[in-house]
């Protein structure tokens, strides 16, 4: 068995030692004062022994007994001569370092059997501190450790979606500007420009964690915008927000799919009067959003499907916040899609 000592653990059990020493120091400075630096230095040198021991029983020899007969025995026998070293081998300690008066007898004992006696007690009592405190660092450490672990699979899986998102609504956008071109519309020399913002938009602000929401409303207006090049006259889109602080932040492009579904799966589907409803509210830290879109859809009641863009944006919400809801509800002509978060329930 190789036995390293790390850096880490080094400090960790130096520490343990200082603590298992002032608290052994305690009594004496209050019962007696008088011997207190005999005290000190006697149990300074039997910690240097049991030091070792500690470190070689707790983290080698307990985690090398498995549910084996093999495991079983050998650890039996190990923890026999740890057993030996902490009594036995304790006392014969105590004993050099009076030979070498670096210990000061403080305690008389008629017997060699109650000095063992006594000094196994002391060294069983050291181990049980030690063993305990380093359970309940060990535990603390691992769930330090599964709650990393657990962000960050959930950043991973949050970038994931966000490097679906941008692709998707980049091919339905450029899908727009296809069709303009193919017309020979004199409009797509500003779609494209109107693109070049939103990318641009994309590329150097979407980059952090959160954004204002007031960007949020700026990059949804120039969608709108980009989008409303396709269709005539007949198309109506209501767009408005009533907001308290529009330095509050939210994710980028959170909203965004909400409002490209309605465009893509709803007013280009209608053929007569297609209309958007968009509506933003932000008040004591709870957003409301709701769009509205036309559909040729005329059965209510159906269960909707959802496509990858609500899909993602309901998995991005469930790693973004712990109380939101996003409801879609297919009516009449009419489809409708209700966000509401809690923007201080971050998860």
């Amino acid at each position: 068995m190789k036995i390293v000592v790390t850096k880490s653990k080094s400090k960790f059990y130096l520490k343990l030692a200082v603590a298992f020493f002032l608290l052994n120091m305690l009594p004496s400075l209050i019962t007696e004062p008088g011997i207190l630096f005999q005290r000190a230095v006697n149990h300074v040198w039997l910690l240097m022994y049991l030091l070792g021991f500690h470190y070689v029983f707790l983290e080698y020899t307990l985690p090398s007994i498995k549910l084996t007969v093999r495991s079983i025995l050998t650890g039996l026998l190990l923890i026999i001569v740890h057993l030996l070293f902490y009594s036995v081998g304790l006392y014969g300690w105590r004993e050099l370092g009076i030979l070498l008066h670096l210990y000061t007898s403080t305690r008389e004992f008629t017997q060699p059997c109650e000095a063992v006696g006594f000094f196994f007690a002391y060294s069983m009592g050291s181990l049980f501190f030690f063993g305990i405190v380093r359970h309940i660092y060990n535990y603390i450490k691992l769930k330090e450790t599964e709650q990393r672990l657990r962000i960050e699979k959930q950043e991973a899986e949050l970038n994931y979606l966000k490097s679906q998102t941008n692709p998707h609504f980049l091919f339905n956008t450029l899908n727009n500007i296809y069709s303009l071109t193919r017309d020979k519309s004199d409009l797509a020399p500003e779609s494209i420009l109107r693109l070049s913002k939103i990318l641009r938009f994309m590329l150097y602000e979407t980059g952090g964690t959160y954004i204002a929401i007031e960007q949020e409303i700026k990059i949804i207006s120039d969608y709108i915008a980009l989008e409303k090049l396709r269709y005539d006259e007949s198309l109506h889109v209501n767009f408005n927000y009533d907001i308290e602080d529009m330095k509050q932040a939210i994710p980028p492009l959170l909203l965004i799919p909400l409002v490209e579904n309605a465009f893509k799966h709803g007013v280009s589907e209608t053929r007569q009067d297609p209309y958007i409803e968009i509506h933003i509210s932000v008040k004591q830290r709870l957003l409301n959003f709701i769009v509205k879109n036309s559909t040729e859809t005329t059965t209510g009641g159906k269960k909707v499907k959802e496509n990858i863009g609500l899909s993602n944006l309901r998995r991005q919400l469930e790693l973004l916040y712990k109380d939101f809801s996003l409801t879609t509800a297919q009516g009449e002509r009419v489809f409708t899609a209700s966000l509401t978060i809690n923007l201080s329930s971050h998860a």
